[in-house]
């Protein structure tokens, strides 16, 4: 035993005082070590001190009235009392000793056989085994603070993935609860492909490193998800799996978001320079037209007009093209059906012409009203119409246009 300035504090816990008196000479009898030995006969007074944490190592005696010695040992166990404790008995009995043993006593030695030499090595080891159990413990506190504290889902599965612990983080990621995560693999929350990715490179180096994989919850919410996950071995060779699952489904929201704002930009610098590319020679033709209109023939000024309308309404494009890099947001207001075809086709009325397309308007007698966002609704039907005037042939083609309230739906030509 390694000799130190501070002395062991010893409480003999037996009913006996003659038993006290002699293991107690046995352990002054110890060299190279100082001691402090006290002596409790009472049951309950020694279980307070057990709980109080108030010596370095208790000799117990198995027979203490009307409890016994090991009932206070697992009394005391209970109460994590963690130095370290020995069982004393005048009779051997192989039970006791297994029981002993088992529920938590570092030795079990008989009175009979007792003297200095084997005190002082049952002492020596119980000391540092329990210096060891007690690192033991405070590692695994540690570590089980961590465990249960993390943001993070962490967890242990069998070599299958079958989850056997998890932590709290868990539950709140995947909404399942503790109980109902011990039932479940892990492949069983992932989508097929990451269950492949996932078994191939198990099988092939027994871990995997910052994966992303997409991740369902109980309500088969999806979550994109980091994984890091190895195969480990205990010490008697049953494998298993350790793992963390890290959620980045919002941090993946936010940088889509930033991507959209970045597109959205790049979209409206780009407006911005053919808007600018476009107008210039548009207003040359606009001043062209207006020096060369008071010497047109007379045979022409149809055509120009067509020029000037048409003119304007590339230079409102423009202006809509500008607007439509900016973030808006759709107005609806309460409008009539027939009110919007009526200005799209007024705007489409060149193209109708210039074509020597006829057309024709059905309306129901009642003005069929409709929430819209009016300017957008009416270039979505702008579209309609040119198109389907450029998919005829010049000065054969009918235009049919009809608006019914009957809810079937109505075919338009």
């Amino acid at each position: 035993m390694p000799i130190t300035n501070t002395p062991i504090r010893i409480l003999i816990i037996d009913d006996d005082e003659d038993d006290f008196f002699i293991t107690s000479e046995y352990i002054k009898a110890i060299e190279g070590r100082s001691f402090v030995i006290d002596w409790c006969h009472k049951y309950q007074d020694g279980l307070e001190n057990m709980r109080n944490g108030m010596y370095d190592l208790y000799l117990v005696d198995y027979r203490l009235g009307a409890k016994t010695g090991l009932d206070l040992l697992k009394e005391a166990m209970q109460w994590n009392c963690e130095d370290p404790i020995i069982l004393l008995t005048g009779k051997g009995n192989q039970s006791i000793d297994i029981e002993a043993m088992q529920a938590g006593a570092v030795d079990y030695l008989l009175k009979p056989e007792l003297n200095t030499e084997k005190l002082e090595r049952c002492i020596r080891y119980s000391l540092e085994r329990s210096v060891s159990t007690k690192t033991l413990r405070d590692n695994e506190r540690k570590f089980r603070g961590i465990f249960e504290k993390s943001k993070d889902m962490v967890f242990l599965a069998d070599e299958h993935l079958v989850f056997k612990d998890v932590n709290p983080a868990s539950s709140v990621l995947l909404g399942y609860t503790r109980e109902e995560l011990l039932q479940l693999s892990l492949y069983s929350l992932l989508n097929v492909e990451n269950q492949l990715m996932l078994r191939q490179e198990l099988g092939s180096n027994g871990f995997l490193d910052d994966r992303e994989v997409e991740a369902f919850t109980k309500t088969r919410e999806k979550k994109i998800c980091i994984i890091s996950i190895s195969r480990e071995k205990e010490s008697n060779g049953t494998v298993y799996i350790q793992g963390i699952i890290h959620d980045i489904t919002n941090l993946k929201k936010a940088e889509k978001i930033t991507l959209q704002v970045e597109k959205a930009g790049r979209h409206g610098r780009l407006v911005r320079t053919l808007a600018h590319e476009v107008r210039n020679p548009l207003n040359n033709i606009q001043l062209a037209l207006d020096q060369i209109e008071p010497t047109v023939p007379q045979e022409l000024p149809l055509y120009l007009d067509i020029i000037t309308r048409n003119s304007n309404r590339i230079g409102a494009l423009i202006s809509e093209l500008l607007d439509s890099a900016r973030p808006t947001e759709i107005i609806q207001q309460k409008k009539t059906l027939q009110e919007i075809i009526d200005a799209s086709i007024a705007v489409a009325q060149d193209r109708i012409n210039l074509k020597k397309v006829t057309y024709r308007i059905r309306y129901p007698d009642n003005p069929a009203y409709i929430m819209a966002d009016t300017e957008k609704l009416k270039i979505a039907f702008l579209n309609i119409i040119i198109n389907a005037v450029e998919a005829m042939e010049e000065g054969t083609g009918m235009l049919d246009i009809a608006v019914s309230d009957d809810p079937t739906p109505t075919s338009c030509v």
